[in-house]
């Protein structure tokens, strides 16, 4: 399943980057590259960055499961 990055917070992610490369380099940076950058990225760290959320998050939902019986627990009599 791929990873979709919507297009709204796509082009706000460019922007960002534009903004960080010209207060880190002092440079401009087109659209264009920003765009080409973010594409790259995306589809280099997209996938270990989604499956590290799923990871983290079958990590938590497990420790929740385990802690069912002491929370909810009660002796029978």
């Amino acid at each position: 399943m791929p990873v979709k990055l919507e297009s709204d917070r796509k082009s706000e992610i460019i922007q960002e980057l534009i903004g960080f490369y010209y207060s880190e380099f002092d440079e401009n940076l087109s659209d264009f590259r920003a765009e080409a950058i973010v594409d790259f990225l995306h589809r280099k760290l997209g996938p270990s960055h989604y499956n590290q959320g799923i990871a983290d998050a079958r990590k938590y939902i497990a420790e929740k499961i385990d802690d069912l019986d002491a929370q909810f627990y009660l002796p029978e009599s």
